[in-house]
């Protein structure tokens, strides 16, 4: 117990010292830099969005676009649990997919959102990117956590004459589901990320990403600064929120009381 406060205690004060180092890098930059529509003031940021957070407009697009981010990561994280499952019963599967992920890996992200753009409008084209980007690493991580997987299931499967629905239910989603949940945090935070970055490029109106591209157009640097800031401390959140359910995955790999 004291370990764990200790931890706890020790991770909470580098937190601290990261954000005051940042932080005095910024100030830092700003005094060599000496021009406002380089880098503006850390004062200057922050009344800035103090006055966004006092704007429902600014509550409106927030909430697109993290609607957006929740849309794209609920799709990459079914179809990745659902192909995941695919390839941990059929080699077959996993071996045609394999090419498939390595290219959804390696294509250019601004390419896919030009070429998208082209079919879709400026409102869906951030979601589907935001899934091509995030479902090659979901998919990943799962696959990794079902490689991890005690080969020798495979023989106590075998020998109770588990059906293909009863090996994915009752072996491989409980054992894989902590080492996923643990990195679901910083998925959604990457793919909130890749959202707001298709928005700026798509001219998504009403979304965090609009409004950076317009806080540009203006030379408002102040207020990108300001909605860059909040999506940091968005995706930061999601991070803490998300890493919640690891603890929840007790009771079903280990029992109620969490012993093995």
């Amino acid at each position: 117990m004291k370990k764990h406060l200790s931890d706890k205690t020790f991770n909470l004060i580098f937190s601290v010292v990261s954000v005051a180092v940042m932080w005095l890098c910024w100030i830092v930059a700003y005094y060599v830099q000496a021009n406002d529509y380089v880098i503006p003031s850390v004062g200057d940021t922050l009344s800035v969005l103090w006055r966004l957070l006092g704007e429902s407009s600014f509550w409106k697009s927030f909430g697109n676009t993290l609607l957006r981010a929740v849309e794209a990561f609920a799709i990459s994280f079914l179809l990745a649990a659902v192909c995941a499952c695919l390839s941990a019963l059929s080699r077959v599967f996993a071996r045609i997919l394999q090419p498939i992920v390595t290219v959804l890996r390696t294509v250019p992200t601004m390419a896919v959102i030009i070429i998208i753009l082209l079919w879709t409008t400026p409102r869906i084209a951030p979601v589907i990117v935001g899934c091509l980007v995030t479902f090659p690493m979901v998919y990943a991580q799962m696959n990794a956590a079902f490689t991890g997987i005690d080969k020798n299931l495979a023989e106590v499967a075998k020998v109770y004459n588990f059906t293909p629905s009863q090996k994915v239910f009752k072996m491989y989603l409980p054992l894989m589901l902590p080492n996923v949940l643990s990195q679901a945090g910083a998925a959604f935070s990457l793919t909130l990320k890749i959202i707001v970055s298709a928005e700026v490029m798509a001219r998504t109106y009403v979304s965090i990403g609009g409004m950076m591209q317009e806080a540009r157009n203006y030379l408002e640097i102040p207020e990108l600064f300001a909605l860059t800031i909040v999506t940091i401390i968005a995706g930061a959140l999601a991070e803490i929120l998300l890493s919640l359910p690891v603890k929840l995955t007790d009771k079903w790999t280990k029992g109620k009381g969490g012993r093995a």
